[in-house]
């Protein structure tokens, strides 16, 4: 074994440990808040609850990164600690994965689960509108119900006896999950270390998360209407400082065309993936943004006037056969991310 090959392992692991810092960084804005360590006036409270929201908007790009199995590279690893993350946000493992594999196959296709309904053109551009607005300040809420359609849905495209049953394991799971949130808050009310104020400061850090899944998810999808990753999605890459750390603690997600164009790649080549197509196609104009504001400004129009990807959008409606249009954006062994077997079954009939 070379060098090279032996220090790729080892950046990765110190990557991975510092990527796990989120976990103690949001212990650290918990526990300040519920014994107040820090400080418990109402700026330092707040203050407290917007770098809790943070890091819980950290732990949900960690999530995302295991059900691509890209974590750490080691699936046990990965798995594992995705279906104690999903646990923990009250949507399961299963249901993400399921969810996200058919958003990378159907991109801004009305088959595309993670983006309703903003690309389901069945509905209506008011109904979007409203929606829109609980999505993004109640953002906590909505997204267990977005995940969730893809198992509860009469048309329900996993039907696999097997896979529902660990789904429901995984939705008793994270009830129970809950129950203990609930006993944990009822006890420390009568110890006297919780009050009705002070718990909801402890669940403004679940809306500030919420708030901010939301607003990136509009930012790189909102308004696009190509299919093609890379025109379909926008993508950040940034020079400033603050964009280079937010980019790096979040896993590069904002360079957000490369993950989909790539999403097996390892999320620091993301980068130069993107450089790598714009210098092949010069003629493209793909929508790279130098800042994150600057992406969220182009969004904006999109929020206010018609929420919507694809059909709903303008694009004309997609041909069918979606995992063999998905394979035809991926690279070689990239393909497993999206070969799950009841899309493989419906596109070989």
């Amino acid at each position: 074994m070379t060098k090279t090959q032996e220090a790729a392992p080892s950046a990765m692991n110190i990557k991975l440990w510092l990527h796990l810092l989120i976990i103690p960084a949001l212990d650290l804005g918990y526990l300040s808040l519920i014994f107040g360590w820090i400080g418990e006036d109402p700026l330092t409270r707040l203050a407290i609850s917007v770098w809790t929201g943070y890091f819980l908007l950290c732990f949900g790009s960690c999530f995302h990164e295991t059900v691509h199995l890209t974590l750490s590279r080691k699936r046990w690893f990965d798995v594992g600690l995705g279906e104690l993350i999903g646990t923990v946000m009250f949507t399961p493992y299963t249901v993400y994965r399921e969810s996200h594999i058919r958003h990378h196959a159907y991109l801004n296709k009305p088959s595309d689960w993670e983006l309703w309904p903003y690309s389901d053109p069945t509905k209506s551009k008011t109904f979007r509108r409203v929606f829109a607005w609980f999505d993004l300040f109640a953002g906590a809420v909505a997204a267990p119900i977005i995940y969730g359609r893809i198992f509860f849905d009469k048309n329900s495209p996993i039907t696999d006896p097997q896979m529902r049953r660990t789904i429901r394991k995984e939705y008793i799971a994270a009830g129970l999950m809950g129950a203990f949130w609930i006993a944990g808050g009822i006890l420390g009310m009568k110890q006297g270390w919780l009050d009705t104020e002070r718990i909801l400061w402890l669940l403004l850090p679940a809306t500030i998360y919420g708030f901010m899944q939301t607003a990136r998810k509009f930012t790189e999808h909102l308004g696009m209407q190509s299919y093609d990753p890379l025109i379909g999605t926008r993508t950040v890459i940034g020079k400033g400082m603050h964009t280079r750390l937010a980019a790096f603690v979040n896993f590069d997600i904002i360079v957000h065309g490369p993950h989909h164009r790539y999403p097996k790649a390892p999320h620091e080549a993301l980068e130069d993936k993107m450089i790598q197509n714009q210098t092949a196609n010069p003629q493209v104009a793909y929508p790279v943004f130098p800042s994150y504001f600057a992406a969220m400004r182009a969004m904006l129009p999109s929020l206010l006037t018609n929420p919507g990807v694809g059909m709903n959008v303008g694009a004309a409606a997609p041909e069918k056969g979606g995992l063999k249009d998905g394979r035809e954006l991926v690279d070689g062994d990239n393909v497993e991310t999206l070969a799950i077997p009841d899309i493989r079954e419906r596109t070989a009939a």
